[in-house]
C-alpha cells in the first residue's frame, strides 16, 4: 500500500507486495535479523488539520480574493514594464538612497519586471496553500497494466481532482492567472522583439563615398598616389575629410564615428592575372581593388590580409573572403561577398572613388534587395 501527500507516493510498510507464496507457513532462521514490520509499527496517516478556508466560506472567499490581487498587481506590473520601456529615457539618471547614482531606466524596468513575477509566484503559493486539496490519501498498489476499471477510475480521479480545485467554482482566480501569466510574457518578449533596434531603410545605402573623393590613409589622412601602392601592399583607407582629429572638429564626435563604422576601405594592389572577376577589374585600376572593411556578417572590420592566398579575414568570427574573386566568402558564417568600392585615378595620379557603393555595406538585412533604396545606378 502507498499513501501521498502533496503528491509525493511512498510505500506503506503495513502491506508490502509479497514476492513469496502466500500460503506457505512464516519461518525465521536463528540469528536472522527480525522483518520490517516486527522493527516498526506502522505509525498511520496523521488526522486532517482542516485549514480556516475549509470550514470557512468567507475565509476561502477572502483568501480567493487575496489570490486574484496578487495576479492582478502582477499584471498591472507588467503592463508598467510595457510603459516604461518606452516612455522612460534610457539614459535618464537618478539617486537612490543607499545605492548612489544609477540608470532610472533599468530600475523601472527590474522593479516592474521583478515584481510581475513575485506576484505571480505567491499568488501561486497562496492559492496552493489556502484552497487547494490538503487531505493526505491513501493508494493502494495495483498492477503496472491498467484496464479499462482503471483508466475510468483515473478519469474519474482527475474529473474529482479539477472540482476539488474549485477552478469551475472561482472563475476569478481562473481569469486573473491566465492574465498575469499571458502579461508576463511581455517583459520577456518586447525587450527582444523591439530591441532589435529601428529598421536600416536607407541606413547602410548612404556612405560619405562619391565620385572624385580622394582616398586617405587611415589614420595619417595622407593621399595615395598608384604609382605609390606596390603589389601585394596593403592601405586602409576613409574618405577624404573623414581622417582623424579633423573629421571630429569639422562634422562632430558622433557623425566621425559613424563614418569610421560605415566608409573604412582597404585597398590591395593584385597581380591582374590572378583577378578572376571582370567586374572586379574594371572597378579597380591596373590591379589595386578597394572593399568595404565592414564585414558581411555582423559588421566587426575586415582588416588581416593574407598576402600569399589573397584572403582577407575577419578577426570576430573567422569568416573569409577571397581578393582573386570579388571577396566571395570561401569560410565562415558570413553570407554575401564584401561590397567592392569603384576606384580611378585624378589628373594627378592620385587613387579616388569612381562612385559611391553599389550595394549596402556591412551585415545583411531584410531589406538590402529593395529596389529604389539605393539611390545610385545599381547596373
Amino acid at each position: 500500500m502507498a499513501r501521498t501527500k502533496g503528491g509525493l507516493t511512498v510505500t506503506n510498510p503495513t502491506n508490502p507486495t509479497p514476492d513469496h507464496d502466500s500460503t506457505a507457513p512464516a519461518t525465521r532462521e536463528h540469528g536472522a535479523a527480525p522483518a520490517l514490520t516486527d522493527r516498526f509499527e506502522n505509525p498511520g496517516l496523521p488526522p486532517h488539520v482542516p485549514r480556516r478556508a475549509d470550514d470557512d466560506p468567507k475565509a476561502a472567499r477572502r483568501a480567493e480574493m487575496q489570490v486574484v490581487g496578487l495576479f492582478t498587481i502582477s499584471a498591472l506590473a507588467s503592463i508598467a514594464f510595457v510603459v516604461a520601456y518606452f516612455a522612460i529615457d534610457p539614459d535618464l539618471k537618478g539617486y537612490l538612497l543607499g545605492i548612489g547614482e544609477v540608470n532610472l531606466y533599468h530600475v523601472a524596468l527590474g522593479v516592474t519586471m521583478g515584481l510581475s513575477l513575485l506576484c505571480i509566484g505567491l499568488g501561486a503559493i497562496h492559492w496552493a496553500k489556502t484552497l487547494m486539496p490538503d487531505e493526505e490519501v491513501v493508494e493502494e498498489r495495483h498492477p503496472q497494466a491498467s484496464d479499462d476499471d482503471d483508466r475510468l477510475a483515473v478519469g474519474r480521479q482527475l474529473s474529482h481532482g479539477w472540482r476539488s480545485s474549485q477552478l469551475n467554482r472561482r472563475a476569478a482566480i481562473l481569469g486573473s492567472a491566465g492574465g498575469a501569466l499571458g502579461l508576463f510574457a511581455l517583459p520577456l518578449v518586447l525587450p527582444v522583439v523591439a530591441g532589435l533596434g529601428p529598421r536600416p531603410g536607407r541606413g547602410l545605402y548612404t556612405t560619405n563615398w562619391e565620385e572624385g573623393t580622394r582616398l586617405m590613409i587611415d589614420p595619417s589622412g595622407a593621399a595615395i598616389r598608384a604609382a605609390d601602392v606596390t603589389q601585394g601592399s596593403v592601405f586602409h583607407v576613409m574618405p577624404d575629410g573623414w581622417v582623424g582629429h579633423a573629421a571630429v572638429e569639422e562634422h562632430g564626435a558622433e557623425e566621425a564615428m559613424l563614418a569610421k563604422a560605415k566608409d573604412q576601405v582597404i585597398l590591395v594592389r593584385l597581380d591582374p592575372e590572378i583577378i578572376q572577376s571582370q567586374k572586379q577589374r574594371d572597378w579597380g585600376y591596373e590591379g589595386i581593388v578597394a572593399y568595404s572593411k565592414v564585414c558581411t556578417h555582423v559588421g566587426c572590420p575586415v582588416a588581416l590580409y593574407e598576402q600569399q592566398t589573397h584572403h582577407l579575414l575577419c578577426p570576430c568570427h573567422q569568416s573569409t573572403f577571397d581578393m582573386t574573386d570579388d571577396c566571395k566568402v570561401i569560410f565562415g558564417p558570413a553570407k554575401r561577398p564584401l561590397p567592392q568600392l569603384p576606384i580611378t585615378v585624378d589628373g594627378e595620379g592620385y587613387i579616388v572613388a569612381a562612385g559611391a557603393f553599389r550595394e549596402p555595406i556591412g551585415p545583411s538585412f531584410w531589406e538590402r534587395n529593395r529596389p529604389g533604396l539605393l539611390g545610385v545606378d545599381e547596373t
